[in-house]
């Protein structure tokens, strides 16, 4: 792999801005068109200000001890250029191997990720609206298997790694066309399940299905799996070795499902179980920017772009804080969601025992016992007379959960309603 590194011309350079015609004061000039490289010597405070010129096969030299950074890597580049002076006492130094990845590398992940050529758009579009379909009408025979099959085949996962890699190279442009790109999938995906969801009478909604139940409640193991699966998802992009992993990846992270179920909760007017699922698509998208731009980041593809004189931006330390914030902002409702869901097991766990005595006692059986929309659910299932609800109330209350509205239903009798009550 050839090696860059850098070299500095006295005499016939390009001036410095202290030197002149590259005289050093206290010291004789030069012989023109003399070379001096940094090979076998610590660098001193007169090589500042003169021209550079990266040269193949110079050995690798560090800064000072240190490996280089981002910022010393911009000020040289392959065709012997540099946007600016190297500070006194101190070497420029990018290789391809420091930089984790090549420029080829870079040019297959750009042209893998970045959706703009019209071959690239219409397989995008064709791919979203089949995996939109797919997807919807999975979730509306509550289907796993086709479930599945809709998030292999979704592309939603390409700009999205698209929008971390422009993050990563600080181009404006594409970060905003990948965006784009994902919020008009994402619309578009909605739509369709709306449309699906006119077609079926019945309402489609968490209490009757599986598929909806398990996406309109993300909690904060959501983001935990979304963020391994994103540091899964960017590092077989880096690794052309490791491809294989990329299904596995988009089965994990569950892009066109949850954005499914928003447009069919929204059609069976449930907005509150819609924004659940819209919630857990956000997370899952934070996390794969969030994630992709670290392990780009820890690659170096930045300092490989460079070197292969790529053009790439100033990354600032304000992008990458907005995108830590990010997501900070999802954890929080996740955080709530977690919560709600680890007392809503206490709830259930304090009143099955208890419901099942009631029921032991009368000959009956507790068939389930639910915690939904804030109010208990107890099935049970017996022989007659009707199950006494009024003793389950009573004995509900001595555990505990005097505050909490019960909806009893037997399998044979109907259901009744125990309401909280009232201190007399």
């Amino acid at each position: 792999m050839t090696q860059l590194a850098v070299r500095r011309r006295v005499g016939g350079g390009r001036p410095g801005p202290d030197r002149g015609s590259g005289t050093v004061a206290g010291r004789p000039p030069p012989s023109r068109g003399m070379w001096r490289s940094h090979r076998s010597r610590r660098p001193r405070a007169d090589d500042a200000g003169g021209g550079f010129t990266a040269v193949p096969g110079c050995v690798r030299t560090s800064w000072e001890g240190r490996a280089p950074t981002v910022d010393d890597a911009r000020r040289v580049t392959p065709d012997g250029g540099g946007e600016g002076r190297s500070p006194p006492g101190r070497l420029a130094t990018v290789t391809a191997a420091e930089a984790g990845v090549t420029g080829a590398d870079v040019d297959r992940m750009a042209g893998r990720l970045f959706v703009e050529t019209p071959g690239q758009r219409s397989a995008f579009w064709v791919l979203l609206v089949l995996a939109a379909v797919i997807a919807g009408a999975g979730v509306v025979a509550d289907s796993t298997a086709t479930v599945i099959g809709a998030m292999i085949v979704a592309p939603l996962m390409t700009p999205i790694l698209g929008a971390a890699f422009a993050l990563v190279l600080a181009d404006a442009r594409r970060v905003t066309t990948s965006t784009l790109l994902v919020v008009g999938g994402a619309v578009a995906v909605v739509a369709i399940g709306y449309a699906l969801g006119l077609l079926v009478p019945e309402p489609l909604v968490a209490e009757t299905n599986s598929q909806i139940a398990g996406r309109v409640a993300p909690r904060l193991i959501d983001l935990v799996a979304a963020l391994a699966t994103g540091v899964v998802g960017a590092f077989a992009l880096v690794r052309s070795d490791v491809s294989d992993t990329l299904p596995g990846v988009a089965i994990a992270i569950s892009l066109v499902p949850p954005l499914a179920v928003v447009g069919l909760t929204l059609e069976s007017g449930a907005p509150g179980q819609a924004a659940g699922a819209l919630l857990l698509f956000a997370t899952n998208v934070t996390a794969i920017i969030a994630t992709g731009t670290v392990v780009l980041i820890g690659y170096r593809v930045r300092a490989a772009a460079i070197a292969a004189g790529r053009p790439v931006g100033q990354l600032r330390a304000r992008t990458v804080a907005v995108v830590g914030s990010l997501v900070l902002v999802v954890a929080v409702p996740l955080g709530i969601g977690s919560y709600r869901v680890f007392r809503d097991h206490v709830i259930v766990a304090t009143a099955r025992p208890v419901a099942e005595g009631w029921a032991a006692s009368r000959s009956w059986a507790v068939v389930g016992v639910t915690l939904q929309e804030g109010v208990l659910q107890v099935t049970a299932t017996g022989p007659p007379p009707d199950a006494d609800g009024a003793a389950l109330r009573r004995a509900l209350d001595e555990a505990g959960l005097e505050d909490l509205p019960v909806r009893l239903s037997s399998v044979f009798g109907g259901s009744h309603d125990l309401p909280v009550q009232q201190p007399g």
